[in-house]
């Protein structure tokens, strides 16, 4: 059986499709193009109203590159909106993400029931730093945001499953793992007979101790990075194992920022306030100075003003954010922002998203001119590009292979 993976969205959602592939293959499927591919899976995100629109267009798109073939459609949209995808075509199924996984592993669309091998995204295909999802669900409520809703509530995954796939990602020579999840600073397990609870940076604990082993001599161990956590949930114990780990948990972190004003911050709903961001920066900082910073920031929220907007400036120049991820405001219908009268205008929104990615580059400058003659950690990349322990992309050196780590001058 042939297969095609459409992936639209987030990291997780990356995770998510990697599964699905290596478990695909791992029951005897190949990987192709749409266009000869038995079963087409899109995973979909609803994000904003224009994710939307692209995840509509990607299923009619696996449907004229095939005329025969399954579409399977999962993911957020598909939680929102199920019935816009069953009208566009009788091959259309909508499946939420356990129900395809269980499929494949019970052999359905002619997959062989027994496992041809270990269901590891590793290998020709999949990227050399792999993505293991520890969390899913989301209990905030942002103004903006509706994957509240399509993801549910808060889950975790017991955290003996965690190590037993980063165990055997280490084993079989992955350098990088990267730690996933909706709102992945929520991490939270509590075993049911001891009622021992597990948080995040006790999670990373176990890792460390459980990979330690597991290398070849002379090859650096495995390590691990936080894909991304909320303000609120940078608690004292996750910064002392940055600080602490040695550079096996990377001393990079992407925190979220959304706006640099209180006032706009709070209309978001989102739980803490300018002040209170720049506090917890400037503790990572002197707690791990060696610390790269990245985030995510909104312009042209509804209502927000030119000043309001010189603040998230402001904001931003103080945390020296190596990497800001621009999000020109889109209205995503069913959420309160949406319903605001008082929209910002396009023109408007597209010139503080330009002044925001220009501010970017230039901390994204600074910062890697701060870090010129350092030695780090990296990992090289299918394209020949290493990413440095601080986020950083970097010429692979000629003669390393894809997947190992090499010590680098930045």
């Amino acid at each position: 059986m042939k297969y095609a993976i459409v992936n639209l969205g987030c990291k997780v959602n990356r995770v998510e499709s990697d599964a699905f592939a290596s478990s695909l293959d791992a029951h005897g499927a190949k990987s192709c193009d749409a266009a000869d591919a038995d079963l087409i899976v899109v995973n979909t995100c609803t994000v904003t109203g224009e994710a939307e629109k692209k995840t509509r267009k990607a299923v009619r798109g696996a449907l004229r590159a095939n005329d025969r073939a399954t579409v399977i459609v999962t993911g957020c949209a598909a939680a929102i909106d199920k019935d816009t995808f069953l009208a566009m075509d009788p091959r259309v199924r909508v499946m939420g993400k356990a129900e395809l996984a269980s499929s494949i592993d019970a052999g359905a669309w002619g997959l062989d029931v027994a496992a041809h091998g270990p269901a590891l995204p590793v290998g020709e295909g999949y990227r050399t730093r792999v993505g293991v999802k520890v969390q899913d669900g989301c209990n905030n409520a942002c103004t903006y945001c509706v994957v509240h809703v399509a993801r549910g509530k808060a889950t975790s995954v017991d955290p003996r499953e965690v190590v037993r796939q980063c165990r055997a990602l280490a084993s079989a020579g992955v350098k990088e793992i990267v730690l996933t999840g909706i709102n992945l600073g929520s991490y939270r397990w509590r075993d049911e007979e001891t009622g021992k609870a597990t948080g995040l940076a006790d999670l990373l604990r176990m890792l460390l101790e459980e990979t330690a082993d597991l290398h070849k001599e002379g090859e650096y161990p495995v390590r691990f990075r936080v894909s991304s956590v909320e303000p609120r949930d940078v608690h004292d114990d996750l910064i002392e194992v940055l600080a602490t780990a040695g550079g096996r948990v990377c001393r990079h972190l992407h925190l979220p920022l959304q706006s640099g004003n209180s006032k706009v911050l709070r209309e978001m709903h989102r739980p803490y306030n300018a002040e209170h961001f720049e506090e917890i920066v400037a503790n990572l900082y002197e707690r791990v100075p060696e610390l790269s910073l990245s985030t995510d920031i909104i312009c042209g929220f509804p209502g927000e003003t030119e000043g309001e907007f010189e603040d998230t400036l402001r904001v931003a120049r103080t945390c020296r954010f190596s990497k800001i991820h621009v999000f020109p405001y889109s209205k995503r219908e069913g959420t309160p922002a949406a319903a605001r009268i008082d929209q910002v205008p396009p023109g408007v929104k597209a010139d503080r998203a330009q002044r925001l990615r220009d501010l970017g580059d230039l901390l994204r400058d600074k910062e890697r001119e701060a870090r010129k003659g350092t030695r780090e950690l990296a990992v090289v990349e299918e394209e020949g590009i290493a990413l440095t322990e601080s986020y950083f992309e970097i010429p692979a050196p000629k003669n390393a292979k894809a997947g190992e780590m090499i010590e680098v001058t930045l």
